[in-house]
């Protein structure tokens, strides 16, 4: 079948009253669906792969490798798939990465039955820079598939269903392991290769606008454009800088073993429960949306966040982890459309590629470079001062932060001042 460039208006619904109208929209269900498909082979890939490392070697450190076997790729790549995504067919890009990554989880398969382990991170690393490539890619080819009226909606369905998939993942990724450590790796292979056949089917839409050429300043764009809007420059650091010391998610497999003792299938479940208070908080959120005071709102989930890693590392029961899980997992959500919606809202169409791409590595990166500070610093103080100092540097990241972007704290509403105009930085 040859290429058909419909616009978006060719598949889409006028009615923006309604809250699930994204779903009238073909393409919209098969990005979905593809998105679903792979986010279930990492969450899988991610559990299995912590899981089998950590029984190997027993080491924390092990453990921070991961995350930072995932970020090493990203700084590079960082200066190049925001420009690939404005560039080429966000279709196919999204295509060839699901592909790698399920090269990746074929590999990892196979590491499963020698001896070794240290290969294990180089297969970490490919699957980190075809994440790289399809972040950026999807986030922005969604924008083509909705009207922009829909967008808030759309993202918050993309959400829900993106963390119903984290929900499932881990659970299914501890469940299969005892089957046998291959089991879930070659799961995720079949899940990658489903995502591949969604995304086919969605219709080829060619990127709108003049390609820019491929200079070094068309490459910083993305850091450009964000450096000079404080909004996106104060959302997006404060993640990172939240996220970064107070992440948790890195000693999931030492509370899993040490502390709660039990098996893969407590560590499937911790790392699953973060999604259900963020699947709860985004269908809040598609269905109630925040109109009013966006920039309090935010602090506030950031703040939240600090508090609940601080109950989650003093958590001595489960059940009790559990509880503060969920509550990060909804604060961190609610967090994440909020700060979305403001990069849709302040970027331009030509440069949505280059700074999404730029959210989603440092955003990203947090994450990986939270699990490499936290498994260095587990080594020295062990696991639970790690996660309780990491909500106390979040907390005082949020107050440090009001100070320095006031403007993201009055932030109204997510519509842009009308004193202010939208320019593509090339």
């Amino acid at each position: 079948m040859g290429t058909i460039p419909l616009s978006p208006a060719d598949r889409m619904t006028p009615d923006t009253r309604d809250s699930r109208a994204a779903f009238r929209i073909p393409d919209y269900r098969f990005y979905v669906s593809s998105r679903f498909l792979w986010t279930m082979g990492q969450q899988i890939m991610g559990v299995a792969t912590a899981w089998f490392i950590y029984e190997r070697t027993q080491d924390p450190l092990a453990l921070g490798l991961i995350g930072l076997a995932t970020f090493l790729p990203s700084i590079p790549l960082s200066l190049v798939t925001g420009a690939v995504a404005d560039r080429y067919d966000r279709r196919r890009i999204i295509i060839l990465s699901c592909i790698v990554m399920a090269v990746c989880a074929a590999a990892i398969f196979y590491m499963t039955r020698t001896t070794w382990v240290w290969p294990v991170y180089g297969a970490v690393m490919v699957l980190g820079a075809a994440r790289s490539f399809s972040n950026p890619a999807g986030q922005a080819l969604m924008m083509n598939l909705v009207p922009n009226e829909q967008y808030t909606s759309a993202t918050s369905w993309n959400n829900s269903i993106t963390q119903t998939a984290n929900i499932i993942g881990p659970g299914v990724g501890g469940l299969l392991y005892p089957l046998g450590a291959g089991v879930p790796f070659a799961v995720a292979f079949c899940l990658y290769l489903g995502a591949v056949v969604f995304a086919a089917r969605i219709v080829p839409r060619p990127n709108t606008g003049a390609k820019p050429p491929v200079t070094l300043a068309v490459l910083v764009a993305g850091y450009q454009y964000i450096w000079s809007k404080p909004v996106l420059l104060g959302s997006i650091t404060l993640d990172l800088v939240a996220v970064l010391l107070g992440g948790a998610t890195a000693m999931l497999p030492i509370f899993a073993q040490e502390i709660f003792l039990a098996g893969p299938w407590a560590l499937g479940l911790l790392r699953a429960t973060p999604s259900v208070g963020s699947i709860l908080a985004a269908l809040a959120f598609a269905n109630y949306p925040v109109r009013r005071n966006v920039g309090k709102i935010m602090y506030a989930c950031v703040f939240i966040y600090g508090l609940a890693t601080i109950g989650f590392g003093l958590s001595t029961n489960i059940f009790v982890a559990m509880f503060f899980l969920a509550v990060i997992g909804a604060a961190d959500m609610i967090s994440v459309v909020i700060r979305q919606t403001l990069i849709q809202v302040e970027t331009p169409n030509d440069m949505r590629g280059r700074v999404i791409a730029v959210h989603t590595i440092l955003t990203g990166t947090s994450n990986q470079l939270g699990d490499f500070e936290s498994g260095v610093l587990a080594r020295f103080i062990g696991a639970v001062p790690t996660v309780v100092f990491g909500g106390c540097a979040a907390l005082a990241a949020t107050s440090l932060w009001v100070k320095l972007f006031p403007g993201l704290y009055h932030r109204d509403r997510f519509e842009r001042p009308k004193s202010e105009t939208a320019e593509t930085v090339n």
